[in-house]
């Protein structure tokens, strides 16, 4: 089974990919499971069976990038038009070639100089499968694309499949939904020019036989930060198919002669061992081959929105920071208000220089003393956005996205800026570069605070439907070129939220702000949801106001540490009982944060959390009550992921046991109405 057969098997270090040429010359997919113990053991293309006169082959067929041609009834991967209006795409087979842990399968049109070139590339230690295309145009004259998908995964035929997936809204977002997939197509997408806070482009499939710690999960997303689709669809053959890639609607790519196309990776994996060690594999990719910086853990910040809003000068975020510091946060980020003409939401986006009325002497000032204090300084900024009432506005109101015979909707009192041109990135590469290099600051909060409307580029240089790609291809060349520059910055997505959250964005920025909502019931699905995907490390969560008085200032804590410990709340009103229990709570975080940020989360039960370092001699166990009823409920706690044989102690309960006994038997935690538990686990003896 090598290239020369025409048989390819990818194999990481539990799973295996096949697929093959069949005796028709159909790239066919084979086989998406457990690793089996010979080669001989996978199976074979099926043939090209049709049906009736109704059906090609193809609807039948498990191919593995369809195109749009022929009696192709079914979703495809490919949709073009060629110059003499034909919209037939034929594929064929025509070379491989491997290189390293990248398979590379060429496919040709057989009239039209058309080439595709299908990319695979494993990773193995996390059992994921990378895939993506690129289209090429090998002749003289444009085409053009009207779809582009990167991968179309198959499932196992001949059984049904749920699919879970993350929705919401706004303050609402990574909510969990598992539905069975019926006889159809279920389509998931964004059209918001951003992943958006309402689907995320991350998918899990289960065939009913799965469970939190057993069974089989196939899952994945995309690495993507504007539109894009899921199309799940079950045929009437018993095929389950799924594919992703950007969105095709209102989409155009006119490809010209001797120019390609490549669309965003997909990443899946498959695991025999439920839905826990699906996240962990992806949490573990995430940092370790995503992130910029890696899998490092975060400081602990403090955030001054709440307590200032816009009216910040050097006096007022000064003070904060003298508390921040005495509480033992060790960054300090200073949010909206900061720059030029900034008053409140509707003037200054744009004009990123420090506001002279508000800072006199620039922003240096505070910097210093905000690290004369032992704290890192970091800064807020929302560089894709403009105000009608800014300097840049009056000088380049033709930068928006914006159609000439419509006035421009406003949201939050801001227009969106085209970053599809090349002008407006060399204007915020020079201004936010300014601003990194005449300051010391070590964080930058990215924030998006609306999704598009009046989509329109006046002056495109070729077809106007290619902003939804280029616009997001403008966003990773700023920021990534910003990145290149600073590259000791930490960077931070947000939007409005969690609405750009996705495997591409993560490649600039090591952390998501997950949600406006930060009261703390809520918050715990928002970041239940959030974990099915993301790992702990890059959810920023903050202990704000939100609930105070309402609930335990420990229950509040114990949310937050579940993620990136951050505090957001008016420290000039908190009491001095209140501060000095946050100091408690803080150093307690950082002396278990690289096991909370950097280990192997379990899903113990509904609102029990446990956190294992990688050598698994230390952990962390959360629990929350939050009934309505004031009755004390025993939590049963069940550990996963202990040495067996090595003895451990939980925190308040007696006794040194086998990891074995605390993963078999358990024990119990008493907690009433509203209340938290947190319990470090350590290894007595290994």
């Amino acid at each position: 089974m090598d290239i020369s057969e025409k048989y390819w098997v990818l194999e990481t270090a539990n799973t295996a990919y096949t697929f093959g040429l069949n005796q028709a010359g159909y790239l066919v997919h084979c086989y998406w499971g457990k690793k089996l113990s010979d080669l001989s053991h996978y199976p074979s293309p099926a043939e090209s069976l049709g049906w009736a006169s109704f059906n090609g082959p193809t609807q039948v067929l498990q191919e593995e990038y369809p195109a749009y041609g022929g009696m192709c009834f079914h979703e495809p991967c490919l949709k073009i038009t060629f110059p003499d209006g034909v919209r037939d795409v034929v594929l064929k087979f025509d070379s491989a070639r491997q290189v390293a842990d990248e398979l590379v399968i060429c496919l040709r049109d057989g009239y039209y100089p058309l080439r595709v070139e299908l990319h695979y590339r494993t990773h193995p230690a996390y059992d994921l499968i990378e895939r993506w295309a690129e289209v090429f145009n090998k002749g003289d004259q444009a085409f053009t694309l009207e779809r582009a998908f990167s991968t179309q995964w198959q499932l196992p035929p001949d059984a049904q499949y749920h699919l879970t997936h993350l929705t919401g809204r706004w303050n609402d977002e990574f909510q969990i939904v598992r539905e069975p997939l019926t006889s159809g197509t279920k389509v998931l997408e964004s059209r918001r020019i951003t992943s958006s806070h309402h689907h995320n482009p991350w998918f899990r499939l289960d065939d009913g036989r799965a469970s939190e710690t057993q069974g089989p999960v196939w899952f994945g997303g995309l690495a993507w930060s504007g539109n894009w689709k899921l199309a799940a669809e079950v045929t009437n053959f018993g095929t389950t198919r799924l594919s992703l890639g950007i969105n095709d609607w209102d989409f155009a790519w006119r490809l010209n002669g001797g120019e390609s196309f490549v669309t965003p990776p997909a990443l899946a994996g498959f695991s025999d061992e439920g839905y826990g060690a699906a996240s962990r594999k992806l949490h573990d990719f995430i940092r370790e081959q995503v992130l910029p910086h890696g899998p490092i853990s975060h400081k602990v910040l403090y955030n001054s929105w709440e307590a200032t809003f816009f009216d910040v000068d050097l006096e007022s975020q000064s003070r904060l920071a003298e508390i921040a510091a005495g509480l033992g946060v060790e960054l300090f980020v200073m949010d909206d208000g900061w720059f030029n003409g900034r008053k409140n939401d509707a003037a200054g986006l744009g004009d990123w220089w420090p506001d002279p009325h508000k800072f006199p002497h620039g922003l240096q000032p505070l910097i210093r003393h905000v690290n004369n204090l032992g704290m890192e300084f970091g800064l807020w900024i929302e560089p894709e956005m403009v105000n009608p009432d800014s300097q840049l506005y009056r000088a380049h109101p033709d930068w928006i996205l914006h159609f000439p015979t419509r006035p421009p909707s406003l949201g939050r009192n801001q227009c969106i800026l085209n970053l599809a041109r090349l002008d407006v990135q060399e204007y915020l590469l020079e201004t936010i570069d300014r601003l990194l290099n005449e300051n010391n600051i070590a964080f930058i909060k990215w924030d998006m605070n609306r999704n598009v409307s009046e989509p329109g580029w006046p002056d495109a240089p070729a077809d106007p439907r290619e902003l939804w790609v280029r616009y997001v291809q403008g966003l990773y060349r700023v920021w990534g070129e910003l990145r290149q520059r600073h590259p000791n910055v930490i960077w931070q997505s947000c939007s409005g939220g969690g609405g750009r959250t996705d495997l591409g964005i993560l490649r600039l920025a090591d952390q998501v702000w997950v949600s406006d909502n930060t009261h703390p019931i809520d918050r715990l699905s928002i970041q239940a949801g959030f974990s099915l995907a993301y790992p702990a490390n890059i959810m920023e969560a903050w202990v704000t106001d939100a609930d105070r008085g309402k609930l335990p200032l420990a229950f509040r804590f114990h949310v937050s540490m579940c993620g990136s410990l951050g505090i957001g709340g008016d420290l000039l009103e908190w009491s001095e009982q209140e501060r000095s229990e946050a100091t408690d709570w803080i150093a307690r975080y950082k002396s278990v944060r690289d096991v909370i940020q950097l280990g192997d989360l379990f899903r113990l039960a509904p609102g029990v959390i446990q956190y294992l370092g990688k050598d698994q001699k230390r952990g962390v166990v959360f629990a929350f009550q939050t009934g309505q009823t004031p009755v004390d409920a025993a939590v049963k706690i069940q550990l996963q992921g202990l040495v067996p044989d090595w003895n451990y102690e939980i925190e308040g309960f007696a006794g040194k046991h086998p990891g074995s006994l605390w993963m078999s038997r358990g024990f119990d935690g008493q907690l009433g109405q509203n209340q938290s538990m947190l319990c470090e686990i350590s290894v007595s003896e290994a």
